[in-house]
Formats: C-alpha cells, sequence, structure tokens
C-alpha cells in the first residue's frame, strides 16, 4: 500500500526547491532507476531499505511506500557480518551508492546490513556489513579503485574491528599537525626546499628514514633553541585532530604519539593542545643553545614504532585487536600493519596502498566513524 507522500521541503514558485522523500523497497531494486539525485541515507535490515532522497522533477521511483525524510539514527546498528565496507563521500549521490551496490553484487559479496552513520549535505557515511569469504588484500585494493572512480573513501575492515580501540598510536608530523616540523626549521635557516626534497622521498619510502634523518639534521646545526619555543605555538592542528584524541580519551582509549620528529614539539602538544597519554620521539641534541646537528640514540623510526606500539600494549595487558595506528608516511606502514586498524590519513601513494585503511577526503575525526559510531554518539563525547 502507498503511503500518502510528505516532503521535508517547501516548493517555491519558482519550483527550484527539491522534493525529499524516504523510499521503502528492496535493497536490489535501488540500482533499477536511471534517474540521479541527492542521497541523504540508506538504510537496510530485513526485507526492505530505507532510503532517503533529495530530487527534482519526477521521483526516481514509482510503485513504492513512501514518507517523509526521518531523523538520523541516534546509534548505529550492531555489526554481525565479518566485513564491513564504509562509504565516506563530501555530498552523496544516489549513482554512487547504485554503482557500490552492482559491484558489492559483481564481486559476490551479500549485503546483510546498511546503517548511515553521518548525514550531513557536506559529510554522508554509510556503512555496508558484508556476508562474504575475501581476501583481504585484493579486496582492498579492488574498493581503492573504486573510489577513485566514484570520488569517495571506502573503507574495508573486519566487522570485529568495528569498536572502540583500547590504545591508539599516532604519528604526529602531518598526521596531528599539519606540518613537517623539520622542514619548517629547514625554512627558517633557509634550506627549506633542500630538507623538503628529502623529506618527501623519505615519505615516500625512496630513502631509509635512519639515513635521512640524520642528513637533515646535519643541516640544522646551530638552530637556536629559543626559535624552537616559538615554533611550537604556530604549528597549526590537523583538522579533526582535536576532536579524535577527545573522543578517545572520553572513550577511555589511551593515545600515543610515535614520531620521527620531536619531543620537544609532542611535549608542547601534549601539554598545551591534545590529550595524549604517552610520547615516544627523537630527542634533540644541543650545545650552548643551539641544535648540534647530532643525533641521540635510538631514532624513531618505522620499525621502531612499531616496537614501541607493541611493546605499550603488551604493558597494559592488551590483545592487538585492540590496538590501531595512525599516520600518513612510509615509515608509519609498519605500525599500521600492527594492529585491528591501520588508518592512513592523507596519505602518500605508497602508504596507501599499503596501509589497510586509508581516509583522503575528511579530517582524522572521520576515524571515529571506523569504530561503529554515528554522529549523534559522536557529538554527545566532545
Amino acid at each position: 500500500m502507498r503511503l500518502q507522500f510528505s516532503s521535508t521541503a517547501g516548493t517555491s514558485a519558482m519550483g527550484d526547491q527539491p522534493t525529499s522523500q524516504e523510499f521503502h523497497l528492496p535493497l536490489a531494486q535501488i540500482t533499477q532507476t536511471p534517474l540521479d539525485c541527492s542521497l541523504r541515507y540508506l538504510d537496510f535490515s530485513g526485507d526492505y531499505a530505507r532510503l532517503g532522497l533529495e530530487y527534482h522533477g519526477a521521483a526516481p521511483f514509482e510503485d513504492t511506500t513512501s514518507c517523509a525524510l526521518a531523523p538520523p539514527a541516534r546509534e548505529a546498528a550492531a555489526v554481525t557480518a565479518p566485513w564491513c565496507v564504509t562509504m565516506l563521500a563530501p555530498a552523496a549521490r544516489l549513482a554512487q551508492v547504485q554503482q557500490l551496490l552492482t559491484f558489492f553484487a559483481g564481486h559476490g559479496w551479500a549485503v546483510s546490513a546498511v546503517d548511515t552513520l553521518a548525514q550531513r549535505r557536506e559529510r554522508t557515511v554509510i556503512r555496508f556489513q558484508l556476508d562474504a569469504e575475501l581476501e583481504f588484500a585484493a579486496a582492498k585494493h579492488t574498493c581503492l579503485q573504486l573510489a577513485e572512480k566514484l570520488d569517495v573513501d571506502l573503507v574495508l575492515q573486519p566487522g570485529s574491528s568495528q569498536r572502540v580501540p583500547a590504545l591508539a598510536g599516532f604519528d604526529m608530523d602531518s598526521t596531528l599537525i599539519d606540518a613537517e616540523v623539520i622542514d619548517e626549521l629547514a625554512k627558517i635557516t633557509g634550506i627549506g626546499e633542500q630538507v623538503a626534497a628529502i623529506t618527501e622521498a623519505a615519505m615516500r619510502g625512496e630513502l631509509d628514514f635512519r639515513q635521512s634523518f640524520r642528513k637533515r639534521m646535519a643541516l640544522l646545526r646551530g638552530f637556536s633553541e629559543r626559535r624552537l619555543a616559538e615554533i611550537a605555538t604556530q604549528l597549526p592542528l590537523k583538522d579533526g585532530a582535536d576532536k579524535l584524541l577527545g573522543g578517545l580519551r572520553a572513550l577511555g582509549c589511551k593515545t600515543a604519539i610515535l614520531s620521527g620528529g620531536f619531543t620537544y614539539f609532542a611535549d608542547y602538544l601534549r601539554r598545551e593542545r591534545l590529550p595524549v597519554d604517552f610520547i615516544h620521539a627523537n630527542q634533540l641534541e644541543f650545545e650552548h643553545g643551539a641544535l648540534t646537528g647530532g643525533v641521540i640514540e635510538p631514532i624513531v623510526d618505522g620499525m621502531r614504532k612499531r616496537e614501541l606500539l607493541q611493546q605499550m600494549a603488551e604493558e597494559q595487558g592488551l590483545e592487538l585487536e585492540r590496538v590501531i595506528a595512525v599516520g600518513d608516511g612510509a615509515n608509519d606502514i609498519p605500525m599500521l600493519n600492527l594492529g585491528a586498524l591501520g588508518i592512513a590519513i592523507h596519505p602518500k601513494p605508497k602508504v596507501r596502498l599499503e596501509a589497510p585503511q586509508s581516509i583522503e577526503r575528511f579530517g582524522l575525526d572521520a576515524a571515529l566513524y571506523l569504530f561503529g559510531l554515528s554522529d549523534q554518539q559522536i557529538e554527545n563525547l566532545i
């Protein structure tokens, strides 16, 4: 029986306002309309899906039950499937979801449930639960290829990892802060381009991190300690860093900075800007109030980050299934592949391919959706 149509958006005299409507239909039927429009949400369990759309002109679906758009769900549904794919779109379209459902069907990945974690106009997050047997690395790469085509992020993860972690390790430079500190120091001394080129090669995985670190530090000999304090106050946080770490603190998760950068700046972040529990980074060597250009061992490189994160988990009596890592560069790859999730944020191309999960189109706070949290739950935390 078709319900009386009700719209949440008015219709102006010029007819330029969209119609807002929720359609109730079988999930497979969603791919059967050639019309595209804005997608507000998609929820599915059992036999029928609830599809919230905004459109102009003719309705995308006929002979289906419909009603006004529903308010956002207060909590995410429980995850029972072995795999999840989360779509994060800046402004979701029906055509994107149609192609994604066609993609799942083509690979034989049965969709057992769908729910919308965020339905803002500038951010739509939809999680698909998949009853499927798949090989993770191959499946992840096919998802990355489709994500490029659709202009969205598609994050594949085990269903069991859709929960709040107990320990989270973070890279600092270009992850928690929107800068590479060593490059900023070099700019001030007039050797910015030279040092930045070494940093970029190291982050792409073209240079050994330890070798590149020694080379860059030698170039910074004589840099004033007084200037370091000035620079620390000017370092910009990465978008969403405060929300993610604040949310994790509220959820009882311990957080650590594991950085190839410097304890000087990590300590400042913990003291003044971000709720961080542990710090492991490189120490600067000073003489007469200036950098010596030398290096204090042990250098925190990629393998050292992984070892430290694993050591912290053991000290807290945690299984690795309760541990995640977040980074952006090649020296983060070892720790990204350690625990339940390894989330690369705005990663270099090599890292995007080798990290288990990646987010490119949103800030750090988008990682909260991968823990099974909805917008409403996140807002209650922060």
